[in-house]
């Protein structure tokens, strides 16, 4: 049974930069597409950055320059490195992952999720 467990998050003002860690077990994220959803109140969970089993990255429009995904094979952790935050990218953020080499399209195609870390960026 695969496991994710989320650190990281908090509040942060305007402009300010954040740091979230994803840890897998039960799982080869070499393997898996990986990748970061965001939640806020009222809205759909949307994706943000993901990650797919040959390294290739893709990032939402809206943080394409700001946010950066990455991973460690050998600690079996994901990362997503957030600066220039804005107060729209609060949200509870979540880590997922789909078997196989492509990403899904939705959150729907995602097996395996993570407990969720908030973010809030304050004016």
């Amino acid at each position: 049974q695969a496991n994710l467990v989320q650190s990281g998050g908090g509040e942060v003002q305007v402009g300010g930069s954040l740091k979230l860690s994803c840890v897998t077990s039960g799982l080869t994220a070499s393997r898996h597409c990986m990748k970061w959803f965001r939640q806020a109140p009222g809205k759909e969970r949307e994706g943000v950055a993901g990650i797919d089993n040959l390294g290739r990255r893709t990032y939402a429009e809206s943080v394409q320059g700001r946010f950066t995904i990455s991973r460690d094979v050998f600690k079996d952790t994901l990362y997503l490195d957030m600066s220039m935050l804005k107060p729209e990218d609060s949200a509870m953020y979540f880590c997922a992952a789909a078997p196989g080499g492509d990403c899904p399209s939705t959150a729907a195609g995602f097996n395996y999720w993570g407990q969720g870390t908030q973010v809030t960026v304050s004016s």
